[in-house]
């Protein structure tokens, strides 16, 4: 096993009465922060939240902080976190009353340390190609939202929303794999041995992907009635299933897998495509086939040709509103599927 050292590996300093404390960001790709014991880094400080914010490694390295809807919230350098953004080597960073030092040597580029892989990195950011379903929920109109909106309302909407949305995919079998924004990102995982009915998305899969889709617009919807907007809040979803290439980034209690490729990239442009045809959900066609197989009665969305930005040809999509979604999952009986 490699030796950890803190002038290569990224960390967080924390000053004490005692001393600094050195926490690295090791063994994931993801960090919880607050006062709950479940917590990677449990802090004892009651402005903390239980579930307070989270950091976050990108596959090229790139880390962000993102607020978990705390009540008296996440700073970076003094000011306020309302979206995920990117924090740099030797950021302050504010939790409730306790401040905290990011340090990431390898992203700093005045650092005199040469970063030298060795082998169990090598090994662990191996990419293979398997079949999987990305989904991607994005927030309407957030935009304007951020300036019509005071921060810290901003900050406990969204941070919320991320939260919850986090313990939804959760339960449906997969994780968030990106914060972007005003976004999500999730994969789930099929069987390798080939796209078809039989050894593909089973429906069991295909299921929990709805429920999750489904609970994700109900949850949001839920968030207009707790705070005071200015109009209430809305998510277009884009998902998409094929091949993909898949690397492990880490190790734990689950596997820390981010994915690239086509397929990837056609769930962000599907979303997007979703304003262009005034609907709520894109499917992809393979996405669609599989779902037209669970219950009796089929999903009722309707089949469109789109032109996805970067792509020369068209595309076919089957998109329907969440009322459409809700109603086939009521049609079959087909009740919250938990993992």
């Amino acid at each position: 096993m490699p030796v950890v050292t803190l002038r290569s590996t990224p960390y967080l300093l924390l000053p004490t009465d005692t001393g600094n404390r050195y926490l690295p960001l090791v063994g994931s790709n993801c960090w919880t922060v607050g006062r709950s014991d479940d917590n990677n880094f449990v802090l004892s400080d009651r402005w903390i939240s239980r579930n307070h914010a989270m950091l976050q490694c990108t596959e090229t390295g790139d880390f962000y902080l993102i607020d978990l809807g705390s009540r008296n919230g996440s700073f970076v350098n003094g000011r306020r976190v309302s979206i995920p953004v990117t924090i740099r080597n030797g950021d302050r960073l504010m939790f409730g009353q306790t401040e905290m030092e990011f340090h990431c040597p390898a992203n700093d580029r005045h650092s005199d340390v040469l970063q030298v892989p060795d082998k169990e990195t090598l090994t662990s950011t191996l990419h293979v190609r398997r079949l999987i379903s990305v989904m991607v929920i994005d927030i309407r109109d957030f935009t304007v939202l951020t300036r019509q909106l005071d921060e810290k309302i901003l900050s406990a909407v969204i941070g919320t929303w991320f939260r919850q949305s986090g313990d939804i995919i959760r339960r449906s079998g997969s994780w968030v794999d990106k914060y972007i924004g005003d976004a999500v990102m999730a994969i789930w995982f099929h069987s390798s041995q080939g796209v078809s009915h039989a050894h593909g998305v089973s429906s069991q899969e295909a299921l929990n992907i709805m429920w999750a889709v489904s609970s994700l617009h109900k949850m949001t919807s839920a968030l207009s009635q707790q705070y005071p907007l200015p109009f209430p809040l809305r998510i277009g979803t884009g998902l998409n299933t094929g091949y993909a290439m898949v690397g492990n980034t880490g190790s734990g209690d689950r596997p820390d897998y981010t994915a690239i490729g086509d397929t990837v990239n056609a769930a962000f442009r599907l979303e997007s495509s979703t304003k262009q045809l005034g609907l709520d959900i894109a499917l992809g066609e393979d996405t669609y086939r599989y779902l037209s197989v669970i219950g009796q009665q089929p999903l009722d969305f309707k089949q469109h040709t789109v032109h996805l930005k970067g792509y020369d040809s068209p595309t076919t999509t089957y998109a329907g509103t969440y009322g459409d979604l809700d109603h086939f999952l009521q049609l079959n009986d087909l009740g919250p599927q938990t993992c």
